[in-house]
C-alpha cells in the first residue's frame, strides 16, 4: 500500500480546498478549472469532450487495454453546519456526500500513475464527472465518450457507517434505481366556508398519498425490496381558501425490473384513478433514474480476489435503496463499483457529515490497486 506522509498531506490540503468551494450540479466550473489546472500541471493529457463542466483525462502511452476510474465532483444545496476551519464559503451548498473525498482521490491516482506512465501497458481514462446528485452526470459523459475498447470502468463511494478504509461490494442489487414522479391534482378552488362551491384537492391528494402506500404493503411480494414515498407535497398558500391545485412528488426505489414496471403501473393506476373518484383530473410525471447497481461478474471475481490477497478489510455489504448514476455506465462498459469506510458518525446529506482525511490512503490506493490488476495482469 502507497503510505507516503508528505503525499498524502498534500492530499488532505487539497481536499479541504475543494470541500471550502462547493459547486451544484451543472454548476461545476471553478472545480473543473481547478481538476485542469492540478491535470495540466502534471503534464496530463485532457481529452477533448462536449461536457461544459468535468473533464476526461488520459494516462499511458502505448496502445492496448482501456481502463477507465471515475469520481463525482458535485456537492448538494444543503447549508453545512460543521465548526470547521475550511467549511463551505458558498451559502447553502455543501459536499455533504463525501464528492470532494472522491475527487482528491482521482487527482491523487492520477498524480502517482502519471509518475510511472512509461511503465503501463495499456491506457488509464478519469473520468472527473459532473451532477451526480441529480442523475444526469454519468449521461452526460455516455454521450461524449466512445466505450469501445474500455475493458472497465471503476468507482467508488464514501460510507461514513463503514470502519475506516474498509471495503464493501456485492455482486448484484448493490444500489437499487431510482426513479421520481411529480403530480398534480386539478380541483377547484373556492371560499374554505363553502367548499361544496368548489372541488377540493388537498382532500384528493391526501387520498392519494394514503392510497399509495398499499402498492409496497399489498402488491410487491415480501421477498422484493421496494420503496414508494411521498418526499414532498404543496397545496394553497392561506388558512381560508381552498386551492386550485394539489402538488406532490416522490421517488420508488426497486432492484428488479419487474417489479419496477409494475409499481409503475400501480401507480399511474391508484393516482388516475383516485382523481377521477372526485371528479378531478391528474396529471403524473414520471422521470426515469439509473436502474440497480450491479457489478459486472469477472470484474467481481477478479477484484474481490485482489483486494483479499491485499489484506484489505472486506465487508459484506446488503443492499441498499440508495442510488447511484454510476449505474448508467453497465450497459456501455464493464464496471465495478465499492463502498469505502470514512468513518465518521452523521450519515450522507447531513449537515454536519464529515469524512475522515486518513481515508485517502485506502480510497487511492483503490484505484491503484483496480488499475494494477485489471490493466497488468491479463
Amino acid at each position: 500500500m502507497y503510505n507516503d506522509s508528505t503525499f498524502f498531506n498534500k492530499l488532505t490540503q487539497i481536499r479541504r480546498h475543494i470541500h471550502q468551494h462547493p459547486e451544484l450540479s451543472k454548476q461545476e466550473y471553478q472545480t473543473t478549472a481547478f481538476i485542469r489546472n492540478f491535470l495540466e500541471e502534471r503534464n496530463i493529457r485532457i481529452l477533448e469532450s462536449n461536457l461544459e463542466t468535468g473533464l476526461i483525462a488520459e494516462i499511458g502511452e502505448k496502445e492496448g487495454k482501456i481502463i477507465g476510474l471515475r469520481a463525482d465532483i458535485d456537492a448538494l444545496p444543503i447549508t453545512e453546519k460543521t465548526q470547521l476551519s475550511y467549511k463551505s464559503i458558498n451559502e447553502g451548498v455543501m459536499h455533504a456526500c463525501g464528492h470532494d473525498l472522491h475527487t482528491t482521490s482521482l487527482l491523487g491516482a492520477a498524480e502517482l500513475l502519471k509518475q510511472h506512465e512509461k511503465e503501463l501497458p495499456g491506457k488509464v481514462r478519469l473520468i472527473f464527472q459532473p451532477a451526480e446528485e441529480i442523475f444526469q452526470g454519468a449521461q452526460l459523459v455516455i454521450d461524449t465518450v466512445d466505450f469501445n475498447g474500455w475493458s472497465a470502468l471503476v468507482g467508488f463511494h464514501n460510507a461514513p457507517d463503514l470502519p475506516l478504509g474498509a471495503i464493501g461490494f456485492r455482486e448484484t442489487k448493490q444500489m437499487a434505481s431510482v426513479d421520481r414522479f411529480y403530480g398534480i391534482i386539478h380541483g377547484v378552488g373556492t371560499h374554505a366556508a363553502h367548499p361544496e362551491q368548489g372541488n377540493d384537492p388537498i382532500v384528493t391528494g391526501s387520498q392519494i398519498v394514503a392510497n399509495l402506500q398499499a402498492i409496497v404493503s399489498r402488491h410487491i411480494p415480501a421477498s422484493e425490496q421496494a420503496v414508494v414515498s411521498i418526499t414532498h407535497t404543496t397545496a394553497g398558500n392561506t388558512w381560508n381558501v381552498i386551492p386550485d391545485e394539489f402538488h406532490f412528488e416522490g421517488t420508488v426505489r426497486t432492484f428488479d425490473n419487474k417489479v419496477r414496471e409494475k409499481v409503475l403501473y400501480l401507480l399511474e393506476k391508484i393516482v388516475h384513478n383516485t382523481a377521477d373518484s372526485f371528479v378531478q383530473k391528474a396529471d403524473l410525471e414520471w422521470i426515469t433514474g439509473p436502474g440497480p447497481l450491479n457489478n459486472d461478474l469477472n470484474l467481481f471475481k477478479r477484484l474481490s480476489s485482489t483486494f483479499a490477497k491485499n489484506k484489505s478489510n472486506i465487508v459484506p455489504m446488503s443492499s441498499n435503496l440508495g442510488g447511484e448514476d454510476f449505474a448508467f455506465y453497465q450497459d456501455h462498459v464493464p464496471t465495478f463499483f465499492a463502498s469505502i469506510g470514512t468513518g465518521k458518525n452523521f450519515p450522507l446529506h447531513h449537515p454536519e457529515f464529515l469524512v475522515d482525511d486518513a481515508g485517502l490512503v485506502y480510497t487511492v490506493n483503490y484505484y491503484l490497486d483496480a488499475v494494477k490488476e485489471l490493466l497488468f495482469n491479463g
